[in-house]
């Protein structure tokens, strides 16, 4: 059983990794996520999100949440939850879809 008010349905793995945020506007915003789960993510950003916002997210997930490599994703999620930490924002957003992009050569 849950803990009241945890609605969180997957293990969240603390980690901290560049994401890029996009809008439906197609306006990106750089993140920094505190935790990922394979539902959902909770990240820092310094730009203003709004709850019930549909976003597009680009990270890399750590090993654990795949087949032991890390690996690049793009997620469709929504932002679920918004924190105002001064200038800052933590967003809480549930993945709604998640593709694993191809590796790219640097």
């Amino acid at each position: 059983m849950k803990p009241d008010g945890e609605r969180r349905s997957g293990t969240r793995i603390p980690t901290r990794v560049s994401t890029r945020v996009r809008t439906t506007k197609g306006i990106d915003h750089t993140a920094e996520t505190r935790d990922v789960s394979a539902n959902g993510v909770f990240l820092y950003t310094n730009s203003k999100m709004e709850k019930g916002a549909d976003v597009e997210l680009v990270l890399i997930l750590p090993p654990e949440l795949t087949s032991g490599e890390k690996c690049w994703v793009c997620c469709q999620a929504t932002i679920v939850r918004v924190e105002e930490q001064g200038s800052d924002f933590g967003v809480a957003a549930q993945i709604r879809r998640m593709d694993i992009l191809p590796e790219v050569a640097v």
